[in-house]
């Protein structure tokens, strides 16, 4: 999965950082998530704790979106094989599928093809009738490949305002509240077009808390978020998006257009089940630490806030453990997920998960090998996936920290062969970290 592996793994510490990684997000591929959580016996499809009588529904189709979303399909295809009749996922790099039809779309910013897929998507979830089960394939990705703009917004509006809110610091539950309410397809607009059909939703989750509302700004949740609320945030974060936009948010705040359905009576036919999350990958990471001779911890699934600040933080228990084996006593393995952000103020390369990176390496820290990777491949909006660090990455720190200035963090990183490549990994279920802590 890792490129150029053996580069990398300079010591033991960096081969289990790196197995650790591989691990976490092996585990959170569509392939072996839905192969342990879907099953198909005597007829009734059993996803989680619910279960379809797939004789009952005179057909079944595939409609979703996501960065996993085609993987989701593919293994759909595998699971469902006879009963399942059409679909159509979008995706960034679609793999090869054959029931179900593919389409590929942009992110982080979408563009036409994300929009011709969205509405296609759309119209085929419209006049859909109770004897129709959707199996509805929500992944990480699937705000910008999912683009159908509402009203009088158009491409251009909604290229601008994601590109804007994307660089102005808001967390993902922030940014996805404005697209929600700019969206006809977002905010539980794909299962109210699908209704009266059974929508069932697979859920991939790269947000913290696993909010399904949240979940690719929600196309089959319920959305307790509001016009107002998509305002309030622009204007707090001081996004400049354009006239079209606000003047839509406005409307809907003055109570001139629909808001998104808020109460679960409104989806009543939707059945929402989060598959994967930041958990899946980090009990297999944990897992692989131990296998390997370390202690593991894991500090949170939910770390957030400016990858910067979030790097000193965990550093500083990686530091505390190496010199008093507090909280965990060394050989011992750290790890953390969740979704960091960064405020981008420069013109540089460079992603959360580098940034974050970056700045553990500034610090040369003793006896503390550091990796971090967005799971899905792609950190910010570059193709590598992260990095591995330690005390002898940088040999000149002063230059790492001008590169985080200008949110440059790649270049360094790549400079020093510490960048980790694994190309699309099929998953996406957000930042994991692994901090390595020899004795």
């Amino acid at each position: 999965m890792i490129a150029d592996r053996d580069r990398l793994a300079k010591t033991p510490a960096h081969e289990v950082a790196l197995a650790s990684i591989e691990a976490g997000i092996e585990a959170a591929t569509p392939q072996h998530v839905l192969r342990e959580s879907l099953i198909v016996e005597d007829d009734i499809l059993t996803v989680a704790d619910s279960e379809y009588d797939l004789e009952a529904y005179d057909s079944v189709v595939v409609l979703g979106g996501g960065k996993a979303a085609d993987m989701v399909a593919r293994e759909l295809e595998r699971t469902l094989e006879g009963y399942l009749d059409r679909g159509l996922v979008v995706s960034t790099t679609p793999v090869a599928t054959e029931t179900v039809e593919t389409a590929a779309g942009s992110h982080p910013i979408p563009d036409e093809a994300s929009l011709e897929g969205a509405r296609r998507v759309f119209q085929r979830a419209k006049g859909l009738g109770e004897g129709t089960l959707v199996l509805a394939p929500i992944t990480g990705g699937g705000s910008a490949l999912l683009a159908l703009p509402a009203g009088d917004i158009t491409l251009v509006d909604l290229q601008d305002a994601t590109e804007q809110l994307v660089e102005s610091g808001a967390s993902i539950r922030e940014i996805n509240a404005v697209r929600k309410h700019c969206s006809a397809i977002k905010g539980g607009g794909l299962a109210r077009v699908a209704a009266p059909a059974t929508v069932v939703g697979l859920l991939f989750s790269d947000v913290v808390g696993d909010d399904p509302g949240v979940i690719a700004s929600g196309p089959t949740a319920v959305d307790e978020t509001t016009y107002a609320d998509a305002l309030d945030i622009l204007d707090r974060y001081d996004v400049g998006v354009p006239a079209p936009v606000r003047a839509h948010l406005e409307a809907g705040a003055a109570g001139e257009r629909a808001e998104t359905p808020a109460e679960s009576a409104a989806l009543a036919h939707v059945d929402n089940h989060v598959l994967a999350d930041a958990w899946t990958a980090l009990e297999a990471a944990r897992d692989a630490a131990r296998e390997a001779g370390y202690e593991p911890l894991v500090v949170s699934s939910r770390v957030r806030g400016e990858a910067t600040e979030a790097a000193l933080s965990q550093l500083a228990i990686a530091a505390e453990s190496a010199a008093t084996g507090t909280p965990v006593e060394p050989p011992a393995v750290l790890l953390s997920g969740g979704e960091t952000t960064v405020s981008v103020t420069g013109n540089g390369d460079g992603g959360p998960n580098l940034e974050f990176a970056l700045r553990v390496a500034i610090e040369r820290p003793e006896r503390v090998v550091c990796a971090s990777v967005d799971t899905d491949g792609e950190d910010g909006g570059t193709d590598i996936a992260g990095a591995i660090v330690d005390g002898q990455t940088l040999e000149n720190p002063q230059r790492g920290r001008a590169a985080l200035v200008e949110n440059d963090a790649l270049r360094p990183l790549e400079a020093s062969d510490a960048v980790i490549e694994t190309g699309p990994t099929g998953t996406n279920v957000n930042d994991l970290r692994v901090f390595v802590i020899n004795e």
